[in-house]
């Protein structure tokens, strides 16, 4: 895998491991599975974020659950089927795994860095209390011709600037990846509470 491919979507994250490890897929013979990772943010909240773990990584049949530990990787999306529909799914796909001592600079937590290119137009928007959003579906290229698409939420400055880029153009953003309930309805009577993974950005540029 080339080292440059790599550099242009880099996450890392410290948190507490908050679940058992559920089997994916498997590649050639390699497991991996999920677990999902507890990040504090400097409001006192948390987001749960999915981790995709080898099994060469790690003991995934071990409980390791309020573990403090740092995962370095990827930010990786893939198209789950289901019924008639495709869902955007999101995870970071973990390179390394540190287990952790105590841990206190949460200013550190959570990091991410992605270099890609704009795949559908950025939508902008006010909030009623008038804080200014644009939503950006950024295209991370990967080796042998995938690509990762990542949801962006921008604000403020960031986001006035972000509601003019065009299709294609190339971006880098600095930010981190945050979970966010919302209620998707299923039908007239039926709905059902989700979580969405998006990159909170702090930093952007595009290259104009």
């Amino acid at each position: 895998m080339s080292e440059k491919m790599i550099e242009n979507n880099r996450v890392s994250v410290i948190g507490k491991i908050v679940s058992g490890f559920t089997f994916s897929h498997e590649v050639f013979g390699e497991g991996f599975y999920m677990v999902d990772v507890a990040v504090n943010r400097l409001s006192e909240q948390a987001d749960i974020i999915p981790l995709m773990v080898s099994e060469r990584l790690l003991d995934v049949h071990s409980d390791y659950s309020g573990c403090t530990i740092e995962a370095i990787g990827q930010f990786r999306s893939y198209n789950r089927h289901e019924g008639v529909k495709n869902r955007l799914m999101l995870s970071i796909f973990v390179r390394e795994i540190h287990f952790m001592e105590e841990f206190t600079d949460y200013t550190k937590t959570n990091q991410i860095f992605l270099d890609g290119y704009i795949c559908k137009l950025p939508i902008y928007r006010k909030t009623p209390l008038g804080r200014e959003i644009a939503d950006i579906l950024l295209a991370v290229n990967r080796p042998y011709g995938k690509s990762d698409y990542i949801p962006c939420i921008s604000w403020g400055r960031n986001a006035r600037y972000a509601s003019g880029f065009e299709v294609g153009a190339r971006v880098r953003v600095w930010g981190r990846v945050q979970s966010r309930e919302y209620t998707k309805k299923i039908s007239d009577t039926e709905c059902e509470k989700r979580i969405a993974y998006e990159v909170s950005i702090s930093k952007l540029e595009c290259d104009e």
